[in-house]
């Protein structure tokens, strides 16, 4: 392959945030649900009455972002701890305007 047949990926904001997006779609295909991925409401449920906490689901999400945030911080770089880490920060602000929005 010739250099000028190489093109270097694609890493600016939109493609992070398109890809996030593509993620969640590929996720909802893949769990078969309809509205995509949107799972976080049982497993903050679940952790809940494991642990006699009370997270509440944008928590969770928010959560999630700060384990992606965490990852990224350390080795090598990874796209792929930007895409979803947007998509998180994005399912944690639609999960706040269900509880907050007015």
């Amino acid at each position: 392959m010739s250099t000028s047949e190489f093109s270097p990926p694609d890493y600016s904001a939109p493609t992070f945030l398109e890809k996030g997006a593509q993620h969640m779609r590929d996720r909802a295909e893949q769990r078969d649900s309809e509205g995509g991925e949107r799972t976080m409401a049982k497993t903050v449920s679940a952790f809940n009455a494991l642990y006699g906490t009370s997270l509440t689901e944008e928590e969770g999400w928010m959560f999630m972002v700060l384990l992606k945030q965490s990852r990224a911080s350390c080795g090598v770089f990874v796209p792929d701890d930007y895409e979803d880490g947007s998509a998180y920060f994005g399912l944690a602000g639609e999960a706040a305007a269900k509880v907050r929005a007015v």
